[in-house]
């Protein structure tokens, strides 16, 4: 890979990264998910709720995992 795609892999994962943070910050109606994890959602009595927040979750997870492996 180019250091051009390297560089706009980078941006577009922190896009998803942003994204899938607003999500869930808007699913859960705070930020405590940040500190508790997955356990935050199985709180979440609307099922659409938690099923949008274990989605965004797992989004957030693959661009985190992503980004260590490109440093």
């Amino acid at each position: 890979m180019s250091v051009a795609q390297i560089k706009n892999l980078q941006r577009r994962l922190a896009n998803l990264e942003a994204e899938a943070t607003e999500e869930l910050n808007r699913a859960c109606g705070h930020e405590l998910w940040q500190t508790l994890g997955f356990d935050a959602f199985d709180g979440l009595d609307d099922s659409d709720r938690r099923a949008r927040a274990n989605y965004y979750y797992g989004q957030l997870q693959s661009v985190r995992e992503l980004k260590d492996v490109l440093g």
